[in-house]
């Protein structure tokens, strides 16, 4: 393990955090509110021990594997305490628990709240919540495509798998010119979003803001009542269109870019979370038709936005589905655990491992049936390696191993079974809002720092994909051979 270079790297993101704040900043300043004092204090401790840490200059520059996932987690874990600095150093949120918690469901896109008044914070508070979406939405996936070129292959099953197909990773030979592609392109979708938003007549505030939230399918609005609170059709049907287009593989917004329009149909993973949106929407429509709205059109006003926020895990709410039939809501549980799209900026399970999954089921029946026969699994066309196979079920049998711990420690405080569930389900899934006390209304300030802390694991856990946090804990993976 390369520890100069890890504590190097680490140092580098805290000053490249530093100067993330200044947006945040600069909104305090216009608005001329008691936070601006909360960035820049937090900044110079950025900077201060992300110098002394980049002062560490590696001997050996050459990254393996086991640094390369070091450096992610670590830096995810460093970003999220320091994260939280704005928060405690302002007394918007006293507690240190309750500001890591806050930071890290930011950065992570959970959208998870521990406050009962997101409207009373400072205008400048409030942005750095949301901007933390944004920076999380596309971060993870820069940081391991700018990983992957040192990392061996046999490692990185992980992000095979959630691309078969067109994989970020190869839209150009440089991984550097391919970071800058994706990044480009979640600029320029996030500017036109902000511009619909306003030509809908939301404010120029809470039109950036809502707009960082939707990029990063995070969640965090700077209303009560979330969305819900603008009461306006046509914001919400610009937000709910640009959800779905961010928790699509941006593989397919670069090829249509390139002209290639059809790519998204002729993929498999995108037909599957397309048809799954489709369906879900019309069967909690009619579910919810005459129980909760009168009609069928404001049924689907409402069915349409929820399934859109909660398969793309951003969270936000125009209506309190904790309220609908256990049908629709027994809808929006599945869609909270399978998720976006991979290469997207949504999380939960994904849907491509959700298929592969199906296919594997398919497979075993197959060969029950008939013992002789050889049956390949393929995804648009492409026979899928047994390497990626072996890692889909490792990451879902990981997924589901950190999910039952989760339960059991936060079922210690003897809160009722929905709230826990939904919760630990909205934390690893990067979700947000649950069911019961932590649904659409409600929050997650009542549980105790152990269940926050053990809420801030699964939300890092998720975002990261499980297994770059779990190599964390194996002994062998912090010592000094690399093989």
């Amino acid at each position: 393990m390369n520890y100069r270079m890890i504590f190097s790297s680490l140092g580098t993101v805290l000053c490249i955090e530093a100067a993330l704040m200044i947006p945040s900043l600069m909104v305090s300043l216009i608005y001329n509110q008691n936070d601006v004092y909360a960035f820049l204090i937090s900044m110079v401790i950025l900077l201060a021990v992300g110098c002394l840490l980049h002062l560490l200059k590696p001997k050996d520059t050459q990254m393996y594997a086991r640094d390369g996932f070091a450096i992610v987690s670590l830096s995810w874990l460093f970003v999220s305490v320091f994260g939280a600095l704005p928060f405690l150093i302002s007394g918007a949120i006293p507690a240190p628990i309750d500001a890591f918690f806050e930071s890290v469901s930011g950065f992570s896109t959970t959208g998870a709240t521990i406050l009962t008044q997101v409207e009373s914070l400072p205008r400048g508070i409030m942005f750095w919540r949301s901007f933390t979406h944004w920076v999380g939405g596309m971060g993870v996936l820069a940081l391991m495509l700018a990983v992957l070129p040192s990392v061996k292959a046999s490692t990185v099953h992980i992000m095979v798998a959630e691309s078969p197909g067109p994989n970020p990773g190869k839209l150009v030979p440089k991984i550097g010119q391919t970071v800058k592609i994706l990044y480009i392109i979640y600029t320029a979708m996030t500017l036109v979003q902000i511009i619909l938003l306003l030509i809908s007549g939301m404010p120029l505030y809470d039109s950036i803001v809502n707009s960082l939230g939707t990029a990063g399918t995070g969640g965090f609005s700077v209303k009560n009542a979330s969305i819900g609170a603008y009461n306006n059709v046509f914001a919400e049907v610009i937000i709910l269109v640009f959800m779905l287009l961010f928790g699509t593989n941006f593989a397919l917004h670069y090829q249509a870019i390139k002209g290639n329009i059809r790519s998204y149909f002729r993929d498999t993973e995108f037909r599957f979370y397309l048809g799954l949106v489709l369906v879900s929407i019309l069967l909690i429509a009619v579910n919810i038709t005459g129980k909760v709205f009168g009609s069928f059109w404001e049924s689907l006003r409402h069915s349409s936005f929820q399934v859109g926020s909660v398969i793309t895990t951003t969270g936000y709410a125009t209506a309190d589905f904790n309220l609908w039939p256990s049908f629709s809501k027994a809808i929006l549980v599945m869609l909270m655990f399978i998720g976006a799209a991979a290469g997207s900026t949504g999380g939960g399970i994904k849907c491509i491992r959700i298929i592969l999954l199906i296919k594997v089921m398919r497979r075993e029946v197959y060969k029950i049936i008939h013992p002789r026969s050889i049956y390949t699994v393929k995804i648009n066309g492409k026979a899928v390696d047994e390497d990626v196979l072996t890692g889909v079920m490792a990451f879902f049998y990981a997924f589901i191993f950190i999910f039952v711990a989760a339960l059991l420690i936060v079922s210690l405080e003897g809160k009722d079974l929905i709230s826990n569930f939904t919760a630990v389900t909205a934390t690893i899934g990067n979700i947000g809002p649950g069911l019961g006390i932590v649904g659409p209304t409600g929050n997650f300030s009542s549980y105790s720092a152990l269940s926050k802390a053990v809420f801030s694991f699964c939300m890092i856990a998720g975002r990261l994909e499980i297994f770059p946090v779990m190599l964390l804990f194996a002994p062998t993976f912090w010592k000094r051979v690399n093989i």
